[in-house]
């Protein structure tokens, strides 16, 4: 028996899920709460085995509301269900403490079986944000190899862009012309795939 706590200020989205948890065989929904407020008063108590947690809730987020749960209750797995796709929020929820993340729209069925997965040592994650997470992670990579591919000095004078300095301000630091730093500029801006300094210090940053 999987023991559930849903935290979700809809009444409506919350009434469905008590239904759909109590309706289905290895399920039991043991406290349902409105706000995260509520829920850290009782889900200690209710020797649940996974939070259901919306993300937008009153006052207190979702993401606070992890935190506080998995600090009185490391054992408490914390799957967030929301209506949320951004990698942002997916990164932060993580962080947190979740161990998983669905999207409300996913099927009832298929919601219940990636809870069961996440019991079971797993970490489910809906298509669609498995999938912002994959690409993200390629960016990442292919940012890293662009950033790579610098020389030394290249990479000096990168560091002096992100930090707001002007060419010869630039020139100054490093004893070298203006001239010559504006040379190892355009090749910055050609190895990197950007076309200002603000791009090229936004990539260096990311880094």
């Amino acid at each position: 028996m999987i023991r559930v706590s849903l935290i979700e200020d809809d009444a409506r989205t919350r009434a469905a899920m008590e239904t759909i948890l109590n309706g289905t065989e290895g399920f039991r929904c043991v406290s349902s709460h409105e706000s995260a407020e509520d829920a850290l008063k009782s889900i200690p108590f209710d020797r649940a085995d996974v939070a259901l947690v919306d993300l937008s809730l009153p006052r207190m987020t979702g993401m606070e509301l992890i935190r506080g749960l998995k600090e009185r209750n490391p054992k408490l797995l914390c799957c967030v269900l929301t209506l949320h796709e951004d990698a942002d929020r997916v990164f932060e929820s993580l962080q947190a403490g979740a161990s998983g993340y669905l999207l409300k729209k996913t099927p009832p069925s298929r919601l219940l079986e990636l809870v069961a997965e996440m019991v079971g040592g797993g970490a489910p994650m809906s298509p669609s944000i498995a999938r912002k997470i994959a690409d993200y992670f390629h960016r990442e990579v292919a940012s890293r190899a662009k950033l790579e591919a610098l020389t030394g000095r290249e990479g000096e004078i990168l560091h002096h862009i992100a930090q707001g300095l002007a060419d010869k301000q630039i020139a100054d630091r490093l004893v070298i012309s203006p001239n010559t730093v504006r040379n190892h500029v355009a090749s910055i801006y050609q190895k990197l795939h950007v076309h200002s300094r603000f791009e090229a210090a936004a990539k260096y940053r990311q880094s």
